[in-house]
């Protein structure tokens, strides 16, 4: 009996790591419809893994300001040596 909650389990992994997601619902009819094929499953434990958080890339324009390679920041004026 133990080993049958403990498949069922498994099998249900991806569902309830995704059970709070967004695409929860998309989560769990994949895996409960294809999950029984290894490539449903895989699919669906990626998908349930992945990121539901958009990731912003914030670009620095350089145009008129200076960018030091020492520091990092954009607009510090580079040292001369005398």
């Amino acid at each position: 009996m133990f080993s049958l909650l403990f498949l069922a389990l498994l099998y249900f992994l991806p569902a309830i790591i995704g059970r709070n997601k967004t695409d929860g619902t998309g989560i769990f009819l994949l895996n409960l419809l294809l999950g029984w094929t290894l490539v449903g499953w895989v699919v669906a434990f990626l998908w349930a893994c992945a990121s539901g958080r958009p990731t912003y890339v914030h670009y620095a324009t350089i145009g008129a300001s200076h960018f030091s390679s020492r520091c990092g920041i954009v607009g510090a004026r580079p040292r001369t040596l005398l």
